[in-house]
């Protein structure tokens, strides 16, 4: 991704991402499981934290993705808490930030993989 498309992009994803989690959404497809919620939080963070890593790969920061990773999940557990303050539709699930937080862990094993593949 060209770096300096890179903040843009987070900031985007970021505010789309905000904005879902925190009002009210009905158009979402269906994926035809009982789990369908848990899947989209999966997606969304494991996207997310690839994103992150992205714009901070073009910072001086130090362990890159140890800290993309921890950004989104900390990030995930401050949206699931402003659930229950700032709306009264939606209500925290522990269950949603352990899909977050299963998202990043398979987003950092494929940027680990990436990296030591050496792939662009």
């Amino acid at each position: 991704m060209l770096k300096r498309w890179s903040l843009p992009i987070l900031l985007i994803y970021s505010i789309t991402l905000t904005s879902g989690s925190l009002g009210r959404v009905s158009s979402i497809p269906k994926l035809g499981s009982s789990f369908d919620d848990k899947i989209y939080h999966f997606l969304a963070y494991a996207v997310l934290t690839m994103v992150l890593y992205n714009f901070i790969a073009t910072t001086t920061v130090k362990f890159k993705i140890l800290f993309s990773a921890s950004i989104a999940i900390i990030y995930g557990i401050i949206i699931e808490g402003l659930q229950s303050i700032l709306t009264d539709f939606r209500t925290p699930d522990y269950y949603d930030v352990l899909a977050n937080t299963i998202g990043v862990v398979i987003a950092i094993l494929l940027l680990k993989l990436k990296n030591k593949l050496k792939l662009k």
